[in-house]
């Protein structure tokens, strides 16, 4: 049974610009395709976010929220192919509807059009940047390419380097895929040798289903298996390449690199909420803001069946407590499969992403998450690990002292 409790945390919406899009088209990319569902807008407003739909969501966003800081993430498509005007305003408008709250912004770019001009704009006002890079040049320019399939990589090295001469703070997100997933330290290694301290690995994993509207990638709603997508990561290449690149940092880098797998993990052996929902025991928290305002479940539940309404007829607040949005992130927890429940991994994994869980269990019930292979390889690998480092932070002492200890244990092994 699920229990409403409308107010209990802090409520969150990652907001589209430009909706889905952009000036790559990357093969694996889930959201470009949402443009079919707004085909029917007039062309001088697909995909721009008015000046009206973006104060009002400003001011609803804001009155929305449950404690003093506010986060705002700008996300795509590419959120840079609306121009710094535009940013501008959203700095004017948020100031003028604070209220005494502390605000920060965070953007998701692919890169190819920062220039000295952004950047200085971002320095000047603590943005922080999210950069899309898979690894090396091979690894990066596999799957993420312009429209005419020309390569990206130079591209987002370049925007790296400006964001690097600004001294903007930023961070990588990693898709992992069928390709990159065979080199996980090659792109470890990589993300260091560019002076990456923060790093997201975001698996992908998407079903060919074909929709009237004229999208093709499955919805969590589609009962039909459908075709794995095929840059799709493997649970066995996941596993094995978060276990690779756990080995190397573990032994090397804790407290100065920051993995959101390794931190999130040790969070979920420390008892506290993981910083990622998809690892949480329970999600809906988290939504997103399309162009027109129109307000989804999540980003990885754009599609009509999810979607729970519009800012200019209904009210963040209203949309984000409702009943259907509670029971939507309570389902996550609800309707784990009976194998899942008596895992051994569930206080750590509570199933992943329920986008994910389309396979079915030994038993034939369904609702089994696709990489659970892969997560079970990793939290049983990983296990003695966060074990120690949990000591550690219960004894107040950093949990950098695991490379110590392994250092010694090896030591003791070669005399």
């Amino acid at each position: 049974m699920s229990t409403y409790a409308p107010f209990a945390r802090p409520l969150y919406v990652m907001t589209k610009p430009v909706g889905s899009l952009c000036n790559l088209a990357c093969k694996y990319c889930y959201y470009l395709e949402k443009s079919n569902i707004y085909a029917d807008e007039p062309p001088r407003e697909r995909f721009s976010m008015s000046d009206s739909t973006l104060e009002e969501f400003i001011l609803q966003y804001i009155e929305a929220q449950t404690q003093p800081n506010v986060l705002f993430t700008w996300h795509g498509g590419e959120p840079l192919m609306r121009p710094l005007s535009f940013y501008e305003r959203i700095l004017k408008l948020q100031r003028q509807y604070a209220r005494g709250h502390i605000i920060d912004n965070c953007l998701q770019t692919n890169g190819t059009l920062l220039t000295d001009e952004w950047c200085d704009f971002f320095r000047r006002n603590n943005w922080l940047i999210g950069i899309s890079i898979d690894g090396p040049q091979e690894m990066h320019d596999e799957y993420r390419r312009a429209r005419g399939n020309q390569p990206s990589f130079y591209k987002v090295m370049r925007g790296i380097e400006l964001l690097k001469k600004h001294g903007v703070e930023w961070n990588a997100m990693g898709v992992v895929n069928d390709f990159n997933a065979d080199y996980p330290l090659d792109v470890y290694h990589f993300y260091k040798d560019i002076g990456c301290q923060y790093i997201q690995f975001s698996p992908i994993i998407e079903r060919i289903l074909h929709h009237a509207d004229g999208r093709h990638l499955a919805s969590v709603a589609d009962d039909a298996e459908g075709e794995l997508a095929d840059f799709s990561v493997s649970p066995e290449q996941y596993g094995r390449f978060c276990c690779d690149i756990f080995d190397e940092w573990v032994r090397h880098d804790v407290g100065h690199i920051f993995v959101q797998l390794f931190d999130s993990t040790l969070a979920r052996w420390m008892g506290v909420e993981p910083g990622v929902c998809a690892m949480a025991e329970t999600c809906g928290h988290a939504a997103v803001i399309e162009h027109n305002g129109d307000i989804y479940s999540c980003d990885h539940f754009v599609f009509p069946e999810y979607r729970l309404g519009n800012i200019h007829t209904d009210t963040i607040t209203g949309m984000m407590y409702s009943q259907r949005q509670n029971d939507f992130g309570q389902a996550k927890r609800d309707s784990l499969p009976g194998q899942c429940q008596q895992c051994e991994w569930r206080f750590a994994c509570n199933g992943g992403c329920p986008k994910d869980r389309f396979r079915s269990t030994s038993s034939g019930e369904h609702g089994l998450n696709y990489l659970c292979a892969g997560y079970r390889r990793f939290f049983s690998h990983v296990a003695p690990y966060m074990d120690f480092m949990k000591h550690e932070l219960q004894n107040q002492r950093p949990p950098a002292n695991i490379m110590q200890n392994i250092n010694n244990i090896k030591h003791q092994q070669t005399l």
